[in-house]
């Protein structure tokens, strides 16, 4: 309906423009005299010839009244030509006075065709600037309009996609049935709808997998605890070596089972900022028991470790050592070798092994998400020790350092000490 006025509306202003134009195309410039008005003012200028300071006129015309002499006898009003070479070039009409049949002066009717022809061509203008402006009036309502039904509504619906790309499905889209975008707006705030639901059922299946990997992981824990402490029993009431040997390997498979299970569980995790670490103040000397406990085998001489105060989580950093050493035991399956230097702010505990380490290629990639060296052949893993490792040195203010080794690959865990950092 408002583009129907919009185009009627324009349709009529130019049909205005067009007939102004038409009628003064018709005028015609050449102005002819109304010969009743001048006949009525050459009869009443002989009648009153006599008495012609008193002669008064009865027309619209304008006119010079002159005798033979050139002398001007009368005058409707100033400006007019006084002379017959005036009127000529003026293009006045000039006609015989007589009285008593002789010629006694002439007449000279003024010629205002000019006049005329201005008269027109201001009424045209006026015409057409009428015309231009209500142009602009309508061009600049349609425009508005254009800008309140399209633009505007396009701009929303432009922020709103942005939006969407940048994960926020919490605002709705205002919808405007009024516009042209109307139906467009109510599709694009049921598509949000729709990507909120989905991604809500999203993080819902996520959270429910990871509630049935730690729940599967604890219940799986359980036995393998029963296992190794009954083998660990069965292991101090041997009678014979090979007995008691059998049991430690029964020992060490539950201690395998145990970490693969950890590792399952921490696959599982989206962020390890799921992990929390909470470092404190520790002794030194503690540190010497978590290597022994990573050391299950006792392929490692631990030696001495330097006293003094460390800045780390216990738990996380028992976990640190458990990764080095079951990646010791699995790809290598060699004694081991640790060092412990106290220096500057640190205390570096290097372990290395005596596998031949990795090639230089792939030794910046295993601290890496999935990352494993291409001499793993056929053993399992799941790439992710050294990853877990670094992250936990990381938030504990330390380091983890991974290089080749005089022997094989070495690792060297670097722990903050309390108040250096």
């Amino acid at each position: 309906m408002k583009k129907r006025f919009f185009f009627v509306s324009l349709l009529l202003v130019f049909a205005a423009e067009l007939a102004a134009l038409l009628v003064f195309a018709a005028q015609d410039t050449e102005w002819v005299q109304d010969a009743v008005a001048v006949n009525e003012a050459v009869q009443s200028v002989q009648a009153d010839w006599d008495t012609i300071e008193r002669h008064t006129n009865h027309t619209a015309l304008d006119y010079v009244v002159i005798d033979t002499d050139g002398t001007v006898l009368f005058r409707t009003r100033p400006g007019l030509s006084e002379s017959i070479n005036r009127a000529v070039s003026h293009r006045d009409t000039i006609l015989d006075l007589e009285a008593d049949g002789i010629v006694v002066g002439k007449i000279i009717l003024y010629n205002n065709s000019a006049q005329t022809l201005w008269s027109a061509k201001r009424a045209a203008i006026i015409v057409f600037a009428a015309a231009l402006f209500i142009q602009c009036i309508v061009c600049t309502g349609y425009f508005l309009y254009l800008e309140r039904t399209i633009i505007r509504p396009f701009h929303k619906l432009k922020g709103f996609a942005r939006r969407i790309a940048d994960g926020n499905l919490d605002i709705p889209l205002e919808m405007d049935r009024q516009n042209l975008f109307g139906a467009f707006t109510e599709s694009f705030d049921i598509m949000r709808s729709e990507l909120k639901k989905a991604r809500i059922a999203e993080v819902e299946a996520n959270a429910s997998k990871k509630e049935l990997v730690a729940k599967l992981s604890h219940d799986i824990k359980t036995p393998v605890a029963s296992i190794k402490a009954a083998s660990e029993v069965g292991a101090a009431l041997a009678d014979s070596e090979k007995s008691r040997e059998n049991y430690r390997q029964i020992v060490c498979k539950a201690d395998q089972i145990n970490t693969l299970i950890t590792n399952l569980f921490t696959a599982t995790l989206e962020e390890l900022r799921q992990l929390p670490v909470v470092p404190a103040d520790i002794e030194s000397r503690e540190v010497e028991e978590l290597l022994k406990n990573a050391d299950y085998l006792h392929r490692a001489v631990i030696p001495e470790v330097p006293g003094c105060l460390l800045y780390v989580d216990r738990l996380r950093l028992q976990q640190v050592f458990d990764n080095i050493f079951a990646n010791s035991y699995k790809y290598a399956d060699t004694k081991i070798e640790t060092e412990v230097q106290k220096g500057g702010n640190y205390l570096a505990i290097s372990i290395e092994d005596y596998g031949g380490g990795v090639s230089k290629e792939e030794l910046p990639l295993l601290k890496e998400k999935y990352k494993r060296g291409s001499r793993t052949g056929q053993i399992e893993g799941a790439g992710l020790g050294l990853y877990i490792s670094d992250y936990f040195m990381k938030q504990m203010k330390g380091e983890l350092v991974v290089e080749n080794g005089q022997k094989g690959l070495r690792v060297t865990v670097r722990l903050a000490i309390s108040g250096t950092i």
